[in-house]
């Protein structure tokens, strides 16, 4: 279905995301550019992330590994995993354990957005945004992306930050960004994350 969309309706998603703000202030304004574009690739984003990596450990312990062998598409943010690792507290340490479900379901989908949304719209979004772009997530929060040095940073909730290592790997139903941090859901907004995991 995607295939007959025209890359017209990529520019017009970036126009619009751009004229709801007025001077640098995007308050609120999730701005989803590209999400018209049919991904590429021969496999899907489940089957492209590291199965033995911890992110696609903790999205099968939670069901989210089937969303990601879904249609979508999506954009997927992958922290390494060393960023997991280094993560503070026991949020993600037993993704099998079922009272941890609905905060591993609320971090994951922090790192979905919904559409394919390549690097260079990122960058577009950012400077039409004067600086920045507010993204849409699917556990129904936002992300900022900025520019640091030529690289795309997002900033999640409370001082959470992510630098893209790695952009771009399409898949069939999405694209995948390698990011080297986890990002954090903003406090008090467990329930969201959780019903789109179940």
């Amino acid at each position: 279905m995607l295939k007959t969309l025209p890359l017209c309706l990529c520019a017009a998603a970036l126009a619009l995301g751009g004229c709801g703000q007025s001077g640098s202030d995007n308050n609120g304004a999730a701005a989803q550019p590209g999400e018209a574009i049919k991904a590429a690739g021969d496999k899907t984003l489940a089957a492209s992330i590291d199965q033995n990596g911890k992110f696609f450990q903790a999205a099968k312990a939670v069901g989210l590994d089937a969303t990601l062998a879904g249609p979508g598409p999506y954009t997927l943010l992958v922290p390494s995993d060393d960023a997991f690792s280094k993560l503070e507290g026991d949020k993600l340490k037993d993704p099998t354990n079922p009272q941890n479900r609905a905060e591993i379901t609320r971090i994951l989908t922090y790192h979905i957005l919904p559409g394919v949304i390549l690097a260079d719209d990122i960058g577009t979004a950012i400077d039409n945004g004067k600086g920045k772009a507010v993204l849409a997530t699917m556990g129904g929060q936002t992300v900022t992306a900025t520019k640091d040095g030529g690289k795309i940073v997002f900033t999640g909730g409370g001082t959470s930050k992510a630098t893209v290592t790695q952009a771009d790997m399409k898949a069939t139903n999405g694209v995948i960004h390698n990011v080297d941090s986890v990002l954090t859901p903003p406090a008090g907004d467990s329930a969201s994350g959780a019903k789109q995991g179940q």
